[in-house]
C-alpha cells in the first residue's frame, strides 16, 4: 500500500500514483502567469567542478515555468563568477548571480553592519541565503521562492516542481513546504536526523512535556532537508540562522510566523544521495558533530523563549533520556537494515551516538553561558523599515555585477 499516512500537526503530502512530470510542470505555467517563481541556489564555486552541478543545470533546462533564477555564489574570485555567469547562461530563463565576494555586495554588507544588523561578516550557507531572499524580495513581481542545495548527485528537475506545486496552487492554502525524502543506498545515511534530531526530540518531549513546539518539530520527516519554498509575505519576516542550525531555526521562525495549517511537507524525490559530512568531534569542532552542537543550542533557544525553564539537573536528565531514546533508534534500524539486506554497521552508530552525546553536553555548557547565542540574520522587512531605500540600492548593485 502507498503511504498516505497523516501524523503530526502539518499536512504531508506524499507520491502517490503516477502522475508524471510533464502534467505537474504544464499546471506550473498556467499557474506561473499569475504567481512568480523565483528558484534560489546556494552555491560555492567549487561545486560547479562537481558533476553534481552540471547535473543540475542540464536538468534545469526543461524547465520552462520559472520567472528567474536567482544563484548565490560563495568563495568565488572576479574570474570564477564570470565563469559561472556563464555557465548559468544556457538556462532558459533570466539568472541573476550574486557574488557575495565581490566588492559591491561586501560594501552593502558594510552598510548593514554599520546601521547595526548583525552576522554580516561571517560567511556561509545561512549568510547566503539570507542575501538571495533579500534581493528576491526586491522585485515585486516574485510571489513564490524554492531553495534546494547544489550537491544533488541524482537531482532532477521534479525537485522543483514538487517544491512550489503546493505553494501555488489555486485550490491550496500553503505558505510555507519542506521537502522530505529518503535517504538509503546500499545503507541508511543521514545520521543526524537518524540518530541525533529525533530521539533529541523525542527526549525533549519526555523531559519537559509536550508542547506546541516540539509537536510540531517532531511532525517533519526531514527537518534537516535543505530544501524547502515559501510565499513572499513569509520570507519578509523571518530571520535567517548563520549558524549549521540553519534549518532547524527556519522552522522555528516559520512557526512563529504563521499557521500550521498553511504549511506542509511534500516527497520531492523518493531517494537523495549527495556529499557526506565526516562526524567530526569535539576536539575538531567541525563535521556533523558540530551541526548537532548547532542544532541543540537552536532547539535550547526557542524552548527558552517558549517559556521551558533550564536547569543543570534537567539537562543531566535529559542525557540520560537521549542514551536511552538513541539507543532504541540504533536497535530499529539495525532490524530496518536487516529486513532489506542493507550494510549496517552497529559500531560506527553506537560511535556517532556518543559524539552527539558530547555535542549535547557542549552545547548545554554553551546555552547557559550565553542563553542568547549567536545572533540571526534580521528578517527583510526590518531592514526594510530601518533602510527604506535599500531595496532599489541592492537591486541596482546586482544588476551591475551581472552587466
Amino acid at each position: 500500500m502507498a503511504d498516505f499516512f497523516q501524523n503530526g500537526v502539518i499536512t504531508t503530502l506524499q507520491k502517490l500514483g503516477d502522475r508524471s512530470l510533464l502534467d505537474m510542470e504544464s499546471e506550473l505555467v498556467e499557474y506561473g502567469k499569475r504567481h512568480r517563481m523565483v528558484l534560489l541556489l546556494p552555491a560555492l564555486y567549487s561545486e560547479f567542478q562537481t558533476p553534481a552541478m552540471h547535473k543540475i543545470i542540464e536538468e534545469l533546462k526543461g524547465v520552462n515555468y520559472l520567472y528567474k533564477i536567482i544563484l548565490g555564489l560563495d568563495r568565488a574570485t572576479k574570474e570564477q563568477f564570470e565563469e559561472v555567469k556563464a555557465l548559468m547562461s544556457v538556462l532558459p530563463c533570466p539568472v541573476d548571480v550574486l557574488w557575495n565576494d565581490g566588492p559591491r555586495i561586501k560594501e552593502l554588507y558594510a552598510e548593514l553592519t554599520a546601521e547595526g544588523f548583525p552576522g554580516l561578516n561571517t560567511p556561509g550557507k545561512g549568510r547566503n541565503v539570507w542575501t538571495m531572499i533579500g534581493y528576491g524580495l526586491t522585485d515585486q513581481e516574485a510571489y513564490a521562492f524554492a531553495l534546494h542545495d547544489c550537491d544533488i548527485v541524482n537531482y532532477t528537475r521534479e525537485v522543483p516542481a514538487r517544491l512550489f506545486l503546493p505553494i501555488v496552487h489555486p485550490a491550496l492554502d500553503f505558505e510555507f513546504n519542506k521537502g522530505f525524502y529518503s535517504r538509503v543506498t546500499d545503507k541508511l545515511h543521514g545520521r543526524v536526523t537518524r540518530l541525533f534530531y529525533s530521539p533529541l526530540i523525542h527526549s525533549l518531549i519526555k523531559v519537559y512535556g509536550n508542547n506546541r513546539y516540539l509537536d510540531y518539530m517532531d511532525s517533519f520527516r526531514y527537518s534537516l532537508s535543505g530544501e524547502f519554498s515559501f510565499i513572499r509575505s513569509l520570507g519578509r519576516g523571518i530571520s535567517i540562522s548563520p549558524t549549521w542550525g540553519l534549518e532547524v531555526s527556519t522552522l522555528s521562525e516559520v512557526y512563529k510566523n504563521t499557521s500550521n495549517r498553511r504549511i506542509c511537507q511534500t516527497e520531492i524525490m523518493e531517494s537523495y544521495e549527495h556529499k557526506h559530512q565526516a562526524l567530526g568531534n569535539q576536539d575538531s569542532g567541525d563535521g556533523i558533530y558540530k551541526m548537532a552542537n548547532d542544532i541543540a543550542k537552536t532547539l535550547f533557544r526557542v524552548l527558552a523563549q517558549e517559556g521551558v525553564v533550564f536547569s543543570q539537573a534537567s539537562f543531566k536528565t535529559l542525557l540520560a533520556a537521549y542514551f536511552q531514546e538513541s539507543r532504541f533508534e540504533i536497535s530499529k534500524y539495525n532490524a530496518l537494515s536487516k529486513i532489506n539486506d542493507l550494510n549496517y554497521n552497529r559500531e560506527k552508530e553506537i560511535n556517532a551516538v556518543q559524539a552527539f552525546e558530547n555535542a549535547i553536553k557542549e552545547a548545554a555548557e554553551e546555552f547557559y553561558q550565553d542563553p542568547m547565542g549567536i545572533p540571526a540574520l534580521s528578517p527583510w522587512i526590518t531592514v526594510r523599515s530601518v533602510m527604506p531605500n535599500f531595496s532599489e540600492k541592492f537591486a541596482d548593485v546586482v544588476k551591475k555585477d551581472n552587466a
